[in-house]
């Protein structure tokens, strides 16, 4: 959640980052109404409890005449510290509930606008002519009914629409893909971490996932649990309700899970092949640092993103994603776009975002500093997912349907050079 304080001195930056994102404004009023509320009630119950420690410590000095009338104020005092710590818990609700409403607040500099407002900030890579080579490209799927790597027709059998099979070569080409994506972890610092894909309500609120987009979150309700849609979330739980030391540096994870999305709201987008899908792997990186450290971590966390879509030879664009388009908890999110021949345009492969203190204000993530705690920044980003073997089979593509092996995953396919149609 945002800083009170902050939003206390500063109230025009909030009212700024919402119109930005093009959000509610007037929740700015109405939480300063709330805090304003919750300290006025606070410090009526603390006076009040005040008043009433004094007088019960006077019921045993008091002579036995005075006795009966002390005992009676004592008891009115203790009925109305009761109703103004009622009326103060009340006080205090309301302005929790108003506090999750709120989004991070976007940091300077981030493109105001919507989905279609992003700044483009570089390209990198060569985009082919495949006209000037000859032949015409095929797209992901064809090319991998080819190479017997994907079957989307019997995951539809199996599970319904969006989820498939990857068999053969596309088993082993996602396998080689995220274990090299945590071998760079491992060599950057980061510890590999196999995570929990089932969490607590508690845990998904407090990353920001409840919010706007929480019809794209599958519900267990018999167990009240979440399938989470990236390991973002359960690694940032792990550290929760803890005093961290990072005296040393940023803590730094890389999560593998099988990530779950419903993708509602996405009918008749990329309903072919396996870009919009409702099931994946990945490869996720999570740091905690401290505030003044965010922005720097955030920058290299897009440089180990760009480092590994060089290992897969992808050309590709970074983006530095707008305001109406950022997630609740994030400040800032950069993503890495790789260029898709068949459809002429850039597909998100990495998103990296500064949550700021945002998901550690809801978690209870702190840690020490001069004159007590603070609560820490948390952070994260793409290092692989399965949604990269569409970009790697249409980007290195043959005219015979094979396709050429990256460098990069090579060492993790045995030494394969080439995939052949089956």
């Amino acid at each position: 959640m945002i800083d009170l304080r902050a939003l206390r001195e500063d109230p025009e930056k909030v009212r700024a980052s919402q119109r930005a994102r093009g959000a509610d404004e007037s929740l700015v009023d109405a939480l300063l109404e709330a805090d304003a509320r919750r300290r006025s009630t606070l410090a009526r119950f603390e006076e009040s409890r005040a008043e009433q420690k004094q007088v019960s410590k006077s019921v045993g000095k008091a002579s036995p005449e005075e006795r009966p009338t002390v005992l009676a104020r004592a008891k009115e005092l203790a009925e109305g510290v009761k109703a103004a710590e009622a009326e103060s818990n009340q006080a205090a609700a309301a302005l929790d509930q108003l506090l999750h409403q709120v989004p991070n607040v976007v940091a300077d500099g981030v493109p105001v606008g919507g989905e279609d407002d992003y700044v483009v900030l570089r390209h990198e890579g060569t985009v082919r002519d495949f006209s000037a080579e000859g032949f015409e490209a095929k797209d992901h799927l064809d090319l991998g009914e080819g190479l017997r790597a994907i079957d989307v027709r019997r995951g539809t059998k199996v599970a319904g629409a969006r989820f498939y099979y990857l068999t053969g070569i596309g088993a082993r080409l996602e396998l080689a893909l995220l274990n090299a994506a945590m071998d760079q972890a491992l060599a950057a610092g980061f510890t590999p971490m196999i995570t929990p894909t089932l969490v607590s309500p508690q845990t998904m609120s407090g990353t920001g996932f409840l919010g706007a987009h929480a019809d794209e979150i599958y519900h267990l309700a018999t167990d009240d649990l979440y399938l989470t849609g990236t390991s973002e979330v359960a690694l940032a739980g792990y550290h929760a309700d803890e005093i961290l030391d990072l005296s040393d540096g940023p803590l730094r994870y890389a999560g593998w899970s099988t990530c779950y999305r419903r993708e509602a709201g996405s009918y008749g987008k990329d309903t072919r092949g396996i870009i919009r899908v409702h099931q994946f792997n990945k490869v996720e990186m999570f740091t905690y640092t401290s505030v003044e450290d965010a922005a720097d971590e955030h920058a290299r966390l897009l440089a180990w993103e760009e480092e590994m879509l060089a290992k897969v030879e992808l050309p590709y664009r970074v983006i530095d994603t707008a305001a109406g388009d950022l997630g609740d908890s994030a400040a800032r999110k950069f993503d890495c776009e790789a260029w898709l021949p068949t459809q002429n345009r850039y597909m998100e492969v990495t998103s990296t975002s500064n949550c700021t203190t945002f998901q550690a204000r809801r978690l209870g993530i702190r840690e020490r500093a001069e004159g007590g705690t603070r609560p820490v920044a948390t952070l994260n980003g793409t290092l692989a997912t399965t949604r990269w073997l569409v970009a790697i089979l249409e980007n290195h593509q043959q005219p015979d349907g094979s396709v050429r092996v990256p460098a990069g995953l090579r060492p993790y396919l045995g030494g394969l050079e080439v995939v052949e149609p089956a």
